[in-house]
C-alpha cells in the first residue's frame, strides 16, 4: 500500500515539475513574430525606381542638426528610449546604434520615430532575426521579393540592422503614401490585413502605451 501510494505521489511530483519547468520555458521562449506579410502587388515603373532609389542610398546615417537646441532635443530623445529598450536590447552599443539608425530611416522617410518602434515591437518584439511564418524578415518583417522587386535581390541582407529598417520605413511610407494619408489602412497594407482592425489596433496601443513622448522643452 505504502509503496502504490509513495509511487503514485512520485508520479504526481513528477508531473508537477514538468509542468512548472514547461511553464518557465514558455516564459523564457521569445514571444513569435506577429506573422506580417506584406503582399506583393506590381508597381508603376516610377513608383519602382523611386523606390529602388531610396533602398540604394548608400550615406552614412549620420544626423544633421540645425541648431543646439535641435541637437539636444535628439541627445534627450535618444536617453529616454534607450532606458525604454534596455530589456530588449542591453548591450549599451547595440542598442544606441539600433536607435541612432532607427531616427535616421525614420526621419528620411517623413514617418514618426515613435510610430516605428510601435511597429517593431508589435512585428518582431525587437528581434534581429525574427522569422514570421508567411516567411517575413528581421525587426520590421520585410518579405523578401521586395529585395527582387527594389533591392539587389539579397534577401539575407533583410537581417542586417540597417538594411531592414530602411526597406521597412521606405514600405511604410510608400503604403501611406497608397492609402493618401490614413495610417490605418497603411498599417493593415503593411501586415497584409488590410481593412482589418487587429493589427493597426496593435500598433497604435503600443505607439500609445510604450511608445509616446512628448520632447523636452528646448533648452536655452
Amino acid at each position: 500500500m505504502w509503496c502504490r501510494s509513495s509511487a503514485a505521489n512520485c508520479r504526481v511530483n513528477v508531473g508537477r515539475r514538468a509542468l512548472l519547468a514547461g511553464g518557465v520555458c514558455a516564459l523564457l521562449r521569445p514571444a513569435p513574430a506577429w506573422g506580417g506579410a506584406q503582399q506583393y502587388e506590381p508597381l508603376a515603373d516610377a513608383v519602382r525606381v523611386a523606390l529602388a532609389a531610396r533602398i540604394a542610398d548608400t550615406r552614412p546615417p549620420v544626423r544633421s542638426f540645425h541648431d543646439h537646441g535641435e541637437r539636444m532635443a535628439f541627445v534627450d530623445w535618444l536617453e529616454a528610449m534607450s532606458r525604454r529598450l534596455r530589456p530588449q536590447k542591453p548591450d549599451d552599443q547595440t542598442r544606441l546604434e539600433f536607435l541612432r539608425t532607427l531616427d535616421y530611416e525614420a526621419l528620411r522617410a517623413g514617418l514618426d520615430r515613435q510610430l516605428v518602434l510601435a511597429l517593431i515591437q508589435v512585428e518582431s518584439n525587437f528581434r534581429k532575426y525574427a522569422i514570421s511564418p508567411a516567411g517575413a524578415r528581421g525587426y520590421m518583417q520585410v518579405m523578401p521579393f521586395w529585395t527582387r522587386l527594389i533591392g539587389d535581390g539579397d534577401a539575407r541582407k533583410l537581417f542586417d540592422m540597417r538594411t531592414n529598417l530602411r526597406y521597412g520605413c521606405v514600405i511604410l511610407r510608400h503604403y501611406l503614401d497608397l492609402e493618401r494619408g490614413d495610417l490605418f489602412l497603411a498599417l493593415g497594407r503593411y501586415n497584409g490585413s488590410r481593412g482589418r482592425p487587429e493589427y493597426p489596433n496593435a500598433v497604435l496601443a503600443a505607439w500609445k502605451n510604450r511608445w509616446a513622448y512628448e520632447p523636452a522643452l528646448v533648452r536655452a
